[in-house]
């Protein structure tokens, strides 16, 4: 196992890294591949959801990771070697007998994150591993994440690791409880709220699961275990080098406390630890509780921990696969600078997603999938949160389309919206997908039905699965027939851009409704409804309705605003799927026209605006003959990922011009939204399944591989 461990290891990081380090004292950390705005720590749902803030990087010894609305969280990492205690992550009063680690270098992929620390003549990894397998319901249900702390070069040195957490993780300290349970060789502290009220949520954070420290100890003897105050059980490790399993009574401001003795370590040696928050009833869905898939094999938490470590292989070694096939694949696409937004984009894609099952029967053949409008109403399985993010799922795994679009089709059947244009979100707030019995959900008409059509038919296109949709086909039909009737004269409505406020006849949703007409088209067969799509096209383009006079751009508004203009983002399904709605005139346009409207960080969403979406940018770009605009759009959010202004999750919304006043290159309210994975639109060009397929192949070959051996 540890020789397996350093061959990953070492294909994870380039040559030039860890194991090429000497301990010297350097001042400035190296960032690989760029310097992101946060890492991603342990990101696996909506509420387990942990990063550290770029800027806190060269003080990670004392700095505090945290929750993505922003909330700090105790998470701390101390080693001690040859008997000196050393702060890597976390402890933010260390006293006098503990000294702060060096940082070295800080690294991101896909999947992992990882931070080199030198502490003494010791150089050690803290590798922060969030799997990334859609297709592999179990593994990617699994609420945990890993952190692995590996001690890289040492010579006969005694070393122990200690990791901790607070009562901040179950969302609500002051009512905190905590509990130990040791099974087997799994040991696991549970952290919950006291008389918690099922589905509660505080800023975000739930408040009616479990926060999770777990470890193994196969040897039964090397890991020691603590609770209570944290100044005493943190004294237990740095006076002794172990704790003293016992476990002192819980109070607000304790941390619970796992400590690995490694003993004599020469050349490198790890110890592994999992985090993660449960909940038994993960979501209500129409008032009956979705549980995490993974519970159909692992009902109980000990035993899916046990599985979690004893899947450690399998899980880096598909990460090897999938860190290295989106960089590859990323980069034929766009570049180098597209890959490094892509992997930064990637955990945080899927960490707003829960895959479910009824709680009650555990059947794994009802699995639905339900995400989380992070960073504004926090609204669930908002259409128009679906649509921007499906480029990671077209390209990764298709499937989730239906599975997140699933909740919303069974409501829609059931006859319980009754609007004639299809619903926004499937709950005013996550975790609760109760629907909206009294009509008053936010009102996106041509929006939400444009994008269901094209939502539907990209599935359908990816998967070859018509039965799915055809056994819906009534419903969407309805959809079809409303846009036929209301997207030329449009009256005021929202965008998903619902910032930027209500617009009546508004180029860009006229656009998504002559694309999704011609989606419904092709999805069901019926010409007529393609026909109308492609005359509304001709209309808004041809005739010149949608454009200026000199058909340099199209206008925000028609037919009295031939200065104003919007990212015509609705273009992008066109190009995807091949429909052919507009002629390749109308995405010409955008080559010359949204380089000479580009501000300091890029283009913003319309002249009104200073700000950017990057997810709709990225949809623009991929609409580009010209690669050279295309680039400047990449280069563009790449600037503003990496400028070291501001340390949220990736935002996708910011300001890109500082010609209304605002300091160009900050974020704006959005932090660590599932629709980044939006950047994918360029990866997605290459065919559905692709990064899926490509990383099938590779798994199998592995898998051929080690028969052999």
């Amino acid at each position: 196992m540890q020789f397996y461990l350093t061959s990953v290891l070492a294909i994870l990081l380039p040559a030039t890294s860890v194991f090429s380090l000497s301990p010297e004292k350097h001042d400035a950390v190296d960032y690989r591949p760029t310097r992101p705005p946060s890492y991603p720590l342990a990101v696996r749902s909506p509420y387990l959801s942990t990063w550290m803030p770029s800027d806190q990087v060269q003080a990670l010894p004392f700095a505090e990771s945290q929750f993505w609305a922003g909330q700090n969280l105790t998470w701390s990492v101390m080693a001690r070697v040859d008997n000196q205690a050393y702060s890597l992550m976390g402890i933010t009063n260390p006293g006098t007998k503990i000294r702060p680690a060096t940082v070295r270098t800080a690294e991101y992929t896909a999947t992992h994150s990882i931070f080199t620390l030198t502490a003494g003549s010791v150089i050690f990894m803290l590798d922060f591993f969030s799997p990334i397998s859609p297709s592999n319901y179990l593994r990617q249900s699994l609420p945990f994440s890993y952190l692995t702390v590996t001690a890289c070069n040492a010579d006969e040195d005694r070393i122990q690791i200690f990791t901790s957490i607070d009562g901040r993780w179950a969302g609500n300290p002051q009512h905190a409880v905590s509990n130990f349970h040791r099974q087997d060789d799994i040991l696991a502290y549970a952290i919950g709220v006291d008389n918690a009220v099922p589905y509660a949520e505080n800023s975000d954070m739930a408040t009616w699961g479990e926060a999770i420290l777990s470890s193994r100890d196969k040897s039964q003897s090397r890991i020691t275990y603590s609770s209570g105050k944290r100044g005493e059980v943190r004294a237990q490790f740095v006076n002794h080098g172990k704790l003293t399993s016992n476990n002192d009574t819980w109070a607000p401001g304790g941390i619970v406390a796992l400590s690995h003795d490694l003993g004599t370590v020469s050349g490198e040696q790890s110890a592994h630890f999992a985090i993660g928050y449960v909940r038994e009833e993960a979501i209500n869905y129409l008032g009956k509780p979705y549980t995490g898939y993974y519970r159909a094999e692992y009902p109980d938490t000990h035993k899916a921990l046990s599985h979690f470590f004893d899947d450690y292989p399998a899980a880096v070694l598909e990460s090897k696969i999938v860190d290295a096939e989106m960089t590859i694949q990323a980069a034929l696409a766009g570049g180098n600078k597209y890959a490094d937004i892509v992997t930064l984009s990637a955990r945080q894609a899927w960490g707003g997603i829960d895959l479910t099952i009824p709680n009650d029967s555990l059947d794994t053949k009802d699995v639905l999938a339900f995400v989380k409008e992070l960073s504004s109403n926090g609204n669930l399985n908002t259409v128009d949160v679906i649509m921007p993010a499906f480029p990671i799922y077209y390209v990764a795994d298709p499937d989730y389309i239906r599975l997140l679009l699933e909740p919303m089709m069974r409501y829609l059947a059931a006859d319980r919206w009754h609007l004639p244009y299809t619903i926004h979100d499937m709950g005013s707030h996550y975790p609760n997908a109760t629907g909206h019995d009294d009509q008053n959900a936010e009102p996106m008409p041509i929006e939400e039905c444009g994008n269901l059509l094209v939502l539907v038919l990209a599935y359908v296109r990816a998967t070859d699965d018509t039965a799915w949709a055809d056994q819906y086909m009534d419903i969407l039909r309805k959809y079809a027939d409303y846009l036929v009737e209301n997207s030329i004269d449009i009256a005021l409505q929202l965008s998903s851009n619902d910032a930027a406020g209500p617009l009546a006849n508004e180029t860009n949703l006229a656009i998504k409704a002559a694309v999704g007409l011609k989606a419904f088209g092709e999805l069901s067969g019926l010409s007529n409804y393609s026909r109308i799509g492609e005359e509304h096209a001709d209309l808004f383009f041809t005739q010149g309705l949608g454009t200026d006079e000199s058909k340099s751009h199209f206008v925000l508004q028609y037919p009295d605003e031939p200065n104003s203009w919007k990212t015509p983002y609705n273009l992008y399904p066109d190009v995807l799927l091949d429909l052919g709605t507009f002629p390749e005139e109308a995405y010409q346009m955008g080559d010359t026209f949204f380089h000479d409207v580009r501000g300091d960080y890029g283009v913003p969403l319309d002249n009104r605006q200073d700000w950017a979406k990057s997810d709709w940018n990225m949809w623009l770009a991929g609409t580009f003959d010209d690669t050279n605009t295309r680039s400047e759009f990449i280069d563009d959010l790449w600037a503003f990922m990496s400028n070291g202004k501001h340390g949220w999750p990736f935002s996708d919304r910011y300001v890109a011009t500082s010609a209304k006043g605002g300091e160009p290159g900050v974020p704006v309210l959005c932090r660590a939204r599932p629709t980044v994975g939006g950047h994918f639109a360029l990866m997605a060009l290459q065919g559905p399944k692709s990064l899926q397929n490509a990383v099938a192949r590779k798994l199998e070959g592995a898998s051929s591989e080690r028969e052999d051996l």
